[in-house]
């Protein structure tokens, strides 16, 4: 019985902190160059939503004449993570 009810208020306890997440929060990340994925720039602007990130990165890869060459992904809640030294984000969409 105290195992069900320990089981029970741990799923509630991480249903609750994923709903908390509050809204989303998009950044796009763009790639000059197709054939190298470690050389990227973020742009600072952040996005309420995925089609409004690619929107964004779609427009900026034609700024910098890079349609053909580059490419972009847009990150979810994406967060630094010093020990990592690098961008961490929930998810990655194209």
């Amino acid at each position: 019985m105290i195992k069900l009810l320990l089981t029970a208020i741990t799923a509630s306890l991480l249903f609750t902190a994923c709903a908390e997440k509050g809204p989303e929060k998009w950044t796009a990340y763009i790639y000059p160059d197709k054939s190298n994925s470690k050389r990227s720039m973020a742009l600072k602007e952040v996005f309420p939503n995925l089609k409004a990130c690619q929107e964004a990165s779609i427009k900026k890869l034609e700024e910098l004449d890079l349609t053909t060459r580059g490419f972009y992904e847009c990150g979810l809640h994406c967060e630094y993570h010093d020990g990592m030294k690098t961008q961490i984000c929930e998810k990655m969409a194209k």
